[in-house]
């Protein structure tokens, strides 16, 4: 306490300095830079001037100078239109008309045409007439009838069959064929074949891969005829 009593007994008047201000310094720290403004320009210098754009290239320059002289050598300066009678002539009509298949066009016909290939008219594609099923005998009832799990085919095991045994199996009661190697009881499904029984029993007890090949060789026999498989086709046993 005894510290703070002797620090507070100071005289601090003697510390404080008092300054005293200084006209000097005031007119120093006061004065304002002086700037010189420039006379504006009021556009009197280029109030003649064209404002248009230059001329590219320059009139006097080497590159136009060129290029009208080229264009004077190759008579460019004046295009020219061609008359009705200087201009080409429209192509010939082909005589699409009085075409015939099979026949070759006559020599006086326009050479654009494509040349035949054949003098024989075509042939007519060959029509497949189907046969209107009974009620009860369509694809899904075939479908129906291969799920219920009857016995399709006939037999017990799968056996090897001959030529000779199969030719046995030629009527609408048991008939079987083979395709593609394989042997199917087609009886069963004579009723659902939409060309109808009469065309189905042509491969009644022979190969009938080529006929099934030719008529629709796009359907699927294994599938169609799985539960009606029999065995498969062999040769003849050599005696």
């Amino acid at each position: 306490m005894s510290y703070l009593r002797s620090w507070f007994s100071l005289d601090t008047s003697s510390s404080t300095s008092k300054v005293e201000p200084n006209d000097s310094y005031l007119e120093q720290s006061l004065s304002v830079p002086e700037f010189h403004v420039e006379d504006e320009d009021d556009g009197s210098d280029t109030a003649g001037e064209d404002d248009s754009p230059p001329a590219f290239p320059a009139i006097n320059s080497a590159q136009r100078a060129a290029s009208s002289s080229s264009d004077s050598s190759r008579g460019l300066s004046i295009p020219t239109i061609l008359t009705d009678s200087a201009l080409m002539p429209p192509p010939p009509v082909p005589s699409l008309a009085t075409r015939q298949p099979g026949v070759p066009p006559p020599q006086s016909s326009s050479s654009l045409l494509a040349p035949m290939a054949t003098i024989r008219p075509p042939k007519r594609p060959s029509r497949r007439d189907k046969v209107a099923l009974a009620p009860g005998f369509g694809p899904l009832d075939w479908g129906n009838l291969k799920a219920s799990g009857q016995n399709l085919r006939g037999v017990d095991a799968l056996m090897r069959i001959p030529p000779s045994v199969l030719k046995l199996h030629n009527k609408k009661e048991d008939a079987w064929t083979a395709i593609n190697g394989k042997v199917y009881n087609i009886t069963p499904y004579l009723s659902y074949h939409p060309g109808g029984e009469k065309e189905l029993m042509r491969v009644a007890g022979r190969d009938g891969t080529k006929l099934f090949s030719l008529t629709h060789a796009w359907v699927n026999a294994d599938f169609m005829l799985d539960a009606c498989l029999v065995g498969f086709l062999v040769s003849e046993p050599s005696s």
